[in-house]
């Protein structure tokens, strides 16, 4: 019999109009040149694992490739309603503080089951610097428990850090990172921190091959493991 087809969950129009419109911005202002986004699969659950290095970070993400793209974002920015409102349609979803993010997790689980694209900022926090931080194990559960593909993300300004208006900015996407690579055997720390590392191993990688396409030096050895 052959396997269903995990079909890609459908984007609301509110999203879809908003793609457009964004796109119509950052793609000039910001010199948008994305790379390997065919490297995202077109149906099924997928992790969209990146750095972090601006605010504009997720909307980037959202328009330089077709698919809807779900990010989990603090309680505090939904208590306006129409602001409340106006991210849930475009994908965000949020965490409370102290709760050490379970509950966005499980909101990620579902919509990992619903077939969607949950972004992860696997560092955890904005790099000031453009250089990679020490991944936080979050998105190495995700994969654990829902076997969902890994596709490894870098966003870099053609300075090496953060994008800047008028002024190129790389996306690349790597392929989707075998699970055997990823093999997970358990949830315990040790083996998160692994997969998580080799995850960033992957990132670099990206950012790598970006800082070369930019004329710039090879990044110093940086930060992989979460402490």
């Amino acid at each position: 019999m052959a396997k269903e087809k995990r079909k890609a969950k459908r984007k609301g129009w509110f999203y879809t109009l908003g793609q457009f419109l964004l796109r119509l911005f950052y793609f000039p202002v910001y010199r948008l040149r994305v790379i390997g986004r065919e490297n995202i699969p077109k149906e099924g659950p997928v992790l969209l694992c990146s750095n972090h290095v601006a605010m504009k970070d997720p909307v980037i993400l959202g328009v330089v490739q077709r698919r809807q793209v779900f990010y989990m974002a603090k309680e505090e920015l939904f208590r306006n309603g129409f602001i409340g409102r106006v991210l849930r349609g475009l994908g965000a979803f949020s965490v409370k503080r102290g709760t050490g993010g379970t509950d966005a997790l499980e909101e990620a689980y579902t919509l990992l089951g619903e077939n969607a694209v949950v972004g992860v900022f696997i560092e955890g926090t904005r790099s000031k610097t453009g250089e990679l931080q020490r991944p936080k194990t979050g998105a190495a559960l995700l994969h654990y428990r829902t076997k969902a593909p890994v596709v490894p993300v870098c966003i870099t300004g053609s300075g090496g850090g953060r994008p800047i208006r008028f002024r190129p900015t790389e996306i690349r996407f790597g392929k989707p990172i075998p699970a055997e690579e990823l093999l997970i055997p358990d949830e315990s720390s040790m083996q998160l921190r692994k997969a998580s590392r080799i995850v960033m191993e992957h990132i670099t990688a990206l950012r790598a091959d970006s800082l070369e396409s930019f004329g710039l030096p090879a990044p110093q050895t940086e930060k992989k493991e979460e402490g």
